[in-house]
């Protein structure tokens, strides 16, 4: 098992550039299977679970290119469906989350398909309901065996038909709308998650040949088609990426600036940042951060703690609580943090409060951070990165830290983060890897 070693206190300096957006690339690559033409996909982050996910598509058959760093190239032409039953399939699909969003297409295409229980962060209940009844309310007849943990869904021809979503489920919405696209008959989707990434995935089916109405709003209007073809599609930049490096530049008051952002698809992330203090500048499609010694927590109009909780775009998204926590552990002032999607997303904060941080957990959901206004430097600490989100505030922790500091289980950390070592000590951070 790998760590970093991370010697802390150094500030950083320079440019640095977002990769592509883990959570959008995960269903661009899934939506490759819906046609037998080429569809070629540019900005792909190469971090564990895209290129898992890449690794599994080859092994049902999928012809896979590599075009050039970030560069690839599908083409779904003889997709091998008996290998959805097989235990290299149970195994590979079992060991990334992202592996059920391959479900619609199937369905829609193939009129079956086949699913292990995936994996992914252990963040607390994640519950795959929203994608089987929508693929039932379709026509689907679903399955699941709990001894095996494995599902089947089958439809000869999937129909059309309205349907209001239990929860605004990402990967739900989008697993439903490419199950629908080649659905007979119109499909309704009410409720449905409007993620910028979300309407990324949309906007590639339209150019493929799909017709959907509604793209970025809740109310997703789709008339189904025979047969989609190929197309070109660049992925946005990751706006948790974007959102990690406002926090480490805060946390190290540092001067940096982050290129081609994808501004207006960051939602209220600056705006919540800015809450917290930190001075966010704009220059053409760049994010610049000025080097701030403190910044200073705002408090809502009638006084009262400044709350930031996680909610359904055009909310904040949740994948970020833990860095706006970790960087309230330097600000001048206290906040509340509501961490309302996972209940066990906070958990990490008992390695915060090692380092010397006040930070009080009220329950899984919520904690109280009092911050330092950089008064008092956290101290280093041995630490295991429990999934990739809490990894990264950890990181920026040991970065901001007295002394050196070591982050075990980092594949946690490189499956959302692509050479984030090599990137940030080319800024001035003293980051070493170690391999177990």
């Amino acid at each position: 098992m790998a760590a970093f070693s991370v010697e802390g206190g150094y500030r950083l300096q320079g440019d640095i550039t977002p990769q592509g957006a883990k959570n959008e690339v995960l269903q661009i690559l899934c939506a490759t299977l819906l046609t037998s033409d080429k569809i070629a996909v540019a900005n792909v982050p190469e971090i564990t679970d895209v290129l898992r996910l890449i690794e599994l598509l080859g092994a049902m058959s999928v012809q896979v290119e590599r075009l050039s760093e970030g560069h690839y190239s599908f083409k779904a032409v003889n997709v091998n469906i008996d290998y959805l039953k097989t235990s290299e399939f149970h195994k590979k699909a079992a060991a990334l989350r992202g592996s059920i969003m391959v479900v619609g297409p199937l369905l829609a295409r193939f009129g079956v398909a086949y699913m292990p229980r995936p994996g992914g962060d252990q963040i607390g209940r994640r519950r795959l309901d929203t994608h089987f009844i929508g693929f039932e309310k379709l026509g689907a007849k679903f399955n699941y065996d709990a001894d095996s943990s494995f599902y089947q869904v089958e439809a000869k021809q999937l129909k059309g038909c309205y349907m209001l979503l239990d929860e605004a489920s990402v990967t739900g919405t989008a697993n439903i709308v490419m199950a629908a696209v080649l659905a007979s008959g119109t499909t309704t989707i009410y409720n449905a998650a409007c993620e910028p990434y979300l309407q990324q995935l949309c906007k590639m089916l339209v150019r493929m040949g799909a017709k959907i109405q509604g793209i970025g709003s809740n109310l997703l209007t789709i008339e189904g088609v025979t047969s989609l073809h190929g197309t070109e599609h660049t992925v946005l930049p990751d706006m948790i990426e974007v959102g990690s490096f406002i926090g480490m530049a805060a946390m190290t008051r540092s001067s940096l600036r982050i290129k081609n952002v994808a501004y207006k698809e960051l939602g209220m992330i600056p705006d919540q940042f800015r809450r917290l203090g930190i001075r966010i500048d704009c220059e053409d499609d760049d994010i610049l951060l000025p080097a701030q010694e403190h910044y200073e927590i705002e408090s809502f109009i009638d006084g009262s703690t400044m709350t930031i909780a996680d909610a359904p775009w055009p909310g904040l998204t949740p994948d970020l609580l833990s860095v706006f926590l970790v960087v309230a552990t330097q600000a001048k002032g206290t906040v509340l943090i509501h961490q309302k999607m996972f209940e066990s997303r906070l958990f990490f904060v008992d390695k915060l409060m090692d380092m010397g941080a006040q930070v009080i957990l009220c329950d899984p959901h919520r904690a109280t951070v009092t911050g330092h206004n950089h008064n008092i430097q956290l101290r280093s600490a041995v630490m295991t990165s429990p999934d990739i989100r809490a990894g990264i505030a950890l990181l920026i922790a040991a970065m901001s830290a007295k002394g050196t500091s070591y982050i075990h289980n980092i594949e946690q950390i490189d499956r959302g983060y692509q050479h984030i070592d090599k990137r940030l000590n080319a800024l001035g951070a003293k980051i070493k890897r170690i391999d177990g």
